[in-house]
């Protein structure tokens, strides 16, 4: 991974030790989590940006966070070989700005690319074919070693032309096509869907609701699969009234939520299928006078920030977009094998446990 000047006097050397042993790579999110500050002072900490006014005591708490967590700087210009080309990695997404999942998938990249001495070039087509095929025009022109193609929503795609042309490998990130001509990486959403509702019925939950996403998107049917994958496991009869559909906001988890609240005989915990969902989930049980966990236990999805700052903090399960950044440079190091399929990688959507599951009060 990265490396710098030593780290005692200047913002240099960044632990190089444990190279191998680690077996995930800490980004500056990790650090900035750590040292309690942004991510954009860890980065102005560690590569000495010049004209940025910081405390000696943040500075310190910055060099010593990264220490503990075995942080590994990236490779500065100054020890790159002026006679080496840099490697171009060309990103191409449809939506940028309406979700944090791009952004952290691109600091995934980058992090990976960063430790490689490669660089990361962003573009939003926002679904426009004239765009996308400017945008892939361009990477090619500038040389891009490779094309990370990814979209917002998990689905199967259809590649332009001119991508199906490119003589440089090109690897699907939350997407994939149907005959799996290019490397593939999407969030395993049944497996998720299944380990939180598992969590729930580990805690003595059996009657368990959900609210989904809307249905039509390919995350929205997984999770519930792997819902009803759990309850079936563990030989819970699936009710359908204990499932309501959503669209993935605050006001759809508060409607839902009261939808599920009036029933005769209404649930003891609910999984939420984002933490948005959750967020409305939370209010109107604070509305109806319940309280969670005590009364009802709440699962989100997703592990967005405002899950870590709920009360109380919200269980929630991990998007791997980060990792799937990651892999996408890890494939592209390791060299493609020409092949006629390349079966779908499906990455793990850990769950993180808080605060708001317990038993439920009649156990």
């Amino acid at each position: 991974m990265p490396r710098r000047n030593d780290m005692n006097g200047s913002a240099g050397s960044v632990v190089r030790a444990g190279r191998r042993a680690q077996s995930r790579r800490v980004t500056m999110t990790d650090v900035a989590r750590e040292a309690m500050c942004s991510q954009a002072t860890v980065s102005f900490v560690l590569n000495n940006a010049p004209g940025i006014k910081l405390s000696s005591e943040t500075r310190q708490r910055v060099f010593d966070a990264a220490r503990r967590l075995g942080y590994i700087a990236p490779l500065s210009g100054a020890n790159l070989r002026p006679e080496t080309a840099t490697p171009q990695i060309g990103f191409v997404v449809d939506q940028l700005a309406t979700s944090p999942e791009a952004a952290i998938a691109i600091d995934g990249i980058n992090t990976a690319a960063r430790s490689n001495g490669m660089i990361v070039m962003v573009a939003q087509t926002s679904n426009d074919p004239l765009v996308q095929s400017q945008v892939v025009r361009a990477f090619k022109e500038q040389g891009a070693s490779c094309l990370v193609y990814m979209t917002i929503f998990t689905r199967e795609v259809e590649l332009p032309p001119e991508i199906l042309a490119l003589d440089i490998p090109v690897f699907l990130l939350n997407c994939y096509t149907e005959n799996q001509s290019h490397p593939a990486v999407v969030p395993s959403e049944i497996a998720g869907g299944q380990r939180s509702t598992r969590h729930l019925i580990e805690h003595g939950h059996r009657r368990i609701a959900t609210i989904t996403g809307e249905i039509w998107m390919e995350a929205a049917q997984d999770r519930l699969k792997g819902y009803r994958r759990a309850l079936a496991t563990a030989d819970i009869p699936f009710d359908p009234a204990l499932v309501v559909e959503g669209n993935w906001s605050a006001s759809a988890g508060y409607e839902g939520t009261r939808k599920l609240l009036a029933l005769d005989n209404p649930p003891t915990a609910i999984f939420c299928q984002n933490d948005r969902t959750a967020i409305g989930c939370y209010e109107a049980l604070k509305e109806a006078g319940l309280s969670v966990p005590r009364d009802m236990s709440v699962v989100g999805y997703d592990d967005e920030e405002i899950s870590r700052h709920l009360h109380p903090r919200l269980t929630t399960s991990i998007l791997p977009h980060r990792a799937m950044g990651q892999w996408a440079i890890e494939q592209f190091e390791l060299g493609l094998a020409s092949a006629a399929r390349f079966p779908i990688t499906k990455l793990e959507c850990p769950l993180v446990e808080r605060d708001s599951v317990a038993a439920p009060r009649s156990a």
